[in-house]
């Protein structure tokens, strides 16, 4: 079983290791945040059992009080984590509202810190508040739906580390992607029930302000798996494109990421496919390619040409095709397709255009 994890906001590097160092010795896991920001993201990142804040956190500017927007944080995304403020500058009236308005179990004063003290109280802080597991802490009633196969498509590290993690721990089976062509094989080779994309991805021709991510919504929206876009760089009418042309699910802001509102998105994506589909899709995304020029009425030979392939690789689909959809002949096969109404034109690679 994991160490509980403790959250430290504090921009004073002597402090910082005084605490870390008290916490580490009491059995916590913890994570340090330096300003604002940051602690906010490891907030609505995971949740916290302890979090020890600075009133400020703007260095000698005794007016800061970004640790006050730190317990909002908590009160609003971790509302049981216990959270006790430290500060040099503390007013009995910025006492009294951490207390009562952001519910603090403690504020402390750093000219009579005493280390014995401070270990003493966050010992009386953890038992007073009983632990709780974490998919306990963060439960939120979500449709109940199968396991499924997800392709999350993101370039940041650290954002891909935490949503992977989200979705595994629902349950679900996930490929990770960081690039458009690293997601286009993924989606040649299996199919999935839903997809999470990043709109900006890194590419070395266009390692800046690139939206890939919008093709390959192009592309999930031909093969009809439901997208939901988690971004920070959309532009208004980036967002209304992705919702008018590609039919993604959701937008979710990165700077304003609730994890809980992630997995209740994630579910609702999922039962609604199951809902308007009876079942997703079986086909990969070659198959729906292969498919589509099928029911435009290409021969294999004129398939094989559009997507660089030999005609016995052309083939070998329509047999997994046929078999998927438990038909016997090309008509059968076309028909079922526009039945779905997904021939919609998906944006081959400049190789197979150029054939």
């Amino acid at each position: 079983m994991k160490d509980p994890l403790a959250l430290i906001v504090e921009d004073d590097p002597a402090w910082r290791e005084v605490l870390n160092e008290l916490l580490s010795d009491i059995g916590l896991c913890v994570e340090v945040a330096t300003e604002l920001e940051h602690a906010v993201v490891l907030i609505r990142s995971r949740p916290h059992r302890l979090a020890v804040v600075d009133l400020s956190l703007g260095g000698s500017d005794h007016r800061n009080d970004d640790g006050l927007r730190v317990l909002e944080a908590l009160r609003r995304h971790d509302p049981r984590c216990v959270n006790i403020l430290v500060s040099g500058f503390a007013t009995v009236e910025i006492a009294v509202a951490a207390l009562k308005e952001y519910r603090a179990f403690s504020c402390l004063r750093k000219e009579v810190f005493n280390r014995g003290e401070f270990c003493g109280l966050v010992r009386h802080a953890l038992a007073s508040s009983p632990a709780v597991c974490a998919v306990e802490a963060w439960d939120v009633q979500t449709p109940k739906v199968s396991a499924a196969y997800v392709l999350l498509i993101e370039d940041d590290a650290g954002w891909r580390s935490l949503l992977a993690e989200l979705l595994s721990g629902a349950g679900h089976k996930v490929q990770t992607a960081c690039s458009f062509g690293e997601a286009w094989g993924y989606l040649q080779r299996r199919r999935y029930q839903l997809a999470i994309v990043d709109l900006s991805l890194v590419r070395a021709s266009a390692p800046h302000n690139n939206l890939d991510g919008m093709r390959l919504l192009e592309a999930l929206c031909a093969i009809g798996v439901p997208a939901i876009v988690v971004s920070g760089v959309a532009t208004l009418d980036d967002i209304e494109y992705a919702y008018a042309k590609h039919r993604i699910f959701a937008y979710l802001e990165k700077q304003t990421f609730d994890r809980r509102v992630f997995l209740q998105t994630v579910a609702e994506a999922l039962e609604s496919a199951c809902n308007a589909e009876g079942c997703p899709s079986p086909l990969t995304m070659r198959e729906w390619e292969v498919l589509r020029l099928l029911a435009q009425g290409f021969s294999n030979k004129e398939i094989a040409q559009v997507l660089v392939i030999t005609p016995n690789t052309v083939k070998r689909h329509l047999k997994s095709i046929f078999a998927k959809l438990d038909v016997h002949t090309r008509a059968a096969a076309a028909a079922w397709a526009t039945q779905k109404q997904q021939l919609s034109t998906i944006s081959l690679p400049p190789s197979c255009l150029s054939a």
